[in-house]
């Protein structure tokens, strides 16, 4: 298996991190890809990737941050381009449920970032929340531009979904599906193809069921992939052995 998108900079993982990567490494997970949020999360997440060759890192900052953190595409590439370790450019998007920061400055840093994910070539992490119509409205300026997008923690609606399919984006799942209540989102997942479908934990947040309510981790990601392959009605084995083709196909 592997985690498409954590946050081992976060505590409790980042104190405990030999233990986090052993358990990860305990139930069959591969890599897993470090998320950044910020210039201190970045700071912090190249230290993290040297820690084990199964742990990779992206370059980016959470629309949450952009009040206080301005980053261009010049900076982002940079960066990108320091350390082969580091190969997607987010987390970036759009949250207006929470509104951390100004919408123009969430907009803006969106449009830096998927630059950056042109002039690499490297798959963009988006974070997209109460945001469909403005997200999909931005990347489809870029239409021509072949981006490979990556819709992290996917909880959007399907018919999102399908506007985004057109755009030949990829899809993570995350612990939510195993929630009770996300019944509008399983059903999303069971309608995508699982060509374009991820895995990921969003640790320490969102642990699934059964663990719902404990700090996430990594390892957790087995009852996702588990989940996951019933809603698509295969095993989880064929799950997990898809799962892990797209997410080399993406990160290629």
């Amino acid at each position: 298996m592997i985690d498409s998108h954590c946050h081992l900079d976060h505590e409790p993982l980042l104190s405990d991190l030999p233990n986090v990567i052993k358990r990860s490494k305990d139930v069959g997970i591969k890599k897993l890809l470090t998320i950044s949020t910020s210039f201190e999360s970045f700071s912090r997440i190249k230290n993290i990737i040297d820690k084990d060759e199964m742990i990779y890192g992206t370059i980016g900052v959470h629309p949450h941050e952009t009040n206080d953190e301005i980053i261009s595409s010049d900076n982002i590439v940079k960066n990108f381009n320091e350390n082969p370790k580091i190969i997607g450019i987010g987390e970036t998007g759009l949250d207006f449920y929470y509104n951390n920061s100004d919408k123009d400055k969430q907009i803006k840093s969106f449009n830096e970032h998927i630059k950056a994910s042109i002039e690499t070539n490297a798959p963009i992490i988006i974070h997209s929340r109460s945001a469909e119509e403005e997200t999909f409205r931005i990347l489809n300026d870029y239409k021509d531009k072949d981006l490979k997008i990556l819709m992290h923690c996917f909880t959007g609606s399907k018919k999102f979904a399908e506007k985004l399919l057109d755009l030949n984006a990829f899809f993570s799942a995350s612990g939510i599906i195993t929630f009770k209540n996300s019944l509008e989102l399983q059903e999303t997942f069971k309608f995508l193809p699982l060509e374009k479908i991820l895995i990921e934990t969003d640790s320490p947040f969102l642990a699934p069921v059964p663990n719902r309510g404990k700090k996430n981790e990594p390892s957790f990601i087995d009852y996702t992939a588990q989940k996951l392959a019933e809603l698509k009605e295969i095993t989880k084995s064929q799950l997990v052995e898809i799962t892990t083709n797209n997410f080399n196909k993406l990160f290629s």
